[in-house]
């Protein structure tokens, strides 16, 4: 398997940047009535929308790549386990994002300003772990084998997150956490990217980002109610066998068994180019 360029990782970034700048502004924009707060969104959706009609390009494709890799990708368990280990992934980063600042205000009784200004400093940290996840992956000539390893770090984050739930020292734990859980994104769409190939991957990345929206949706009422319930510290614990799942599904013996024919495969091309 080759490996493309950092960037399909690298802006993954765009995403916990957009937080941190939501958690700086929001709260003090909201701090007397709403309406600045939505005009500041709309304003912003609205801009994306004219940068993207001005400047962004479909790649040229030749008619011939993509029929090379026409077969179905989903003949095998691959994409489908990346899928399902992404969607469990996807419970401790919603975890986290969602409930952070009620956590922070809630339980440690931090004001909202303050509060979003620690959010911010832990999206920005998130953004440099999926940067860093990216160009490490790209070191070691793997996806998959780092996205577990990521995912049982966010095992070991959510026992520490349970555990300091009621000490001050929880604040630092939430902000680690922050940063953690969001790092296996980059490096799961950029497997499923590799594993569909050029003429699958836009339907791949679809079935990725449904899978993940429809979890990402059902989190925050299950994981609310969890916590009107038991407590921060119960449902963060109740979290915890979800990466773990994640760490099992994610098929790392398929990319190295690519990875082998990958190295097998040029050497047997040149061959035939110096018989021409």
């Amino acid at each position: 398997m080759s490996y493309p360029p950092a960037d399909p990782k690298s802006r993954q970034t765009a995403q916990p940047a957009g937080v941190a700048v939501a958690a700086l502004t929001l709260p003090v924009l909201a701090s007397t009535t709403v309406t600045p707060a939505l005009l500041l969104l709309a304003s912003l959706s609205l801009g994306s929308a004219v940068l993207v009609a001005v400047f962004a390009r479909d790649p040229r494709r030749s008619s011939s790549t993509l029929e090379q890799d026409s077969a179905s990708p989903y003949r095998t368990p691959v994409l489908w386990r990346i899928h399902a280990a992404s969607a469990l992934l996807i419970v401790p980063q919603f975890t986290v994002s969602t409930f952070s600042l009620v956590f922070l205000v809630g339980a440690h009784h931090f004001d909202p300003a303050t509060a979003g200004r620690v959010l911010a400093c832990a999206q920005i940290a998130g953004a440099c772990t999926r940067l860093l996840a990216g160009w490490w992956s790209d070191r070691v000539a793997s996806r998959l084998r780092l996205m577990r390893t990521v995912a049982l770090t966010v095992g070991v984050v959510t026992v520490l997150l349970s555990l300091t739930s009621h000490s001050p020292a929880a604040v630092v734990v939430l902000v680690i956490a922050a940063a953690v859980t969001v790092a296996p994104n980059g490096l799961a769409f950029t497997a499923v990217a590799e594993h569909a190939g050029r003429s699958w991957s836009g339907r791949a990345l679809g079935i990725q980002n449904t899978a993940q929206n429809a979890v990402a949706f059902a989190t925050p009422p299950v994981l609310g109610a969890l916590i009107g319930t038991a407590g921060h510290g119960p449902a963060f614990l109740a979290v915890l066998p979800l990466p773990l799942l994640a760490a099992v599904a994610i098929p790392v013996r398929a990319e190295r068994s690519d990875t082998d024919s990958a190295a097998v495969t040029p050497s047997a091309g040149s061959t035939t180019a110096a018989g021409h």
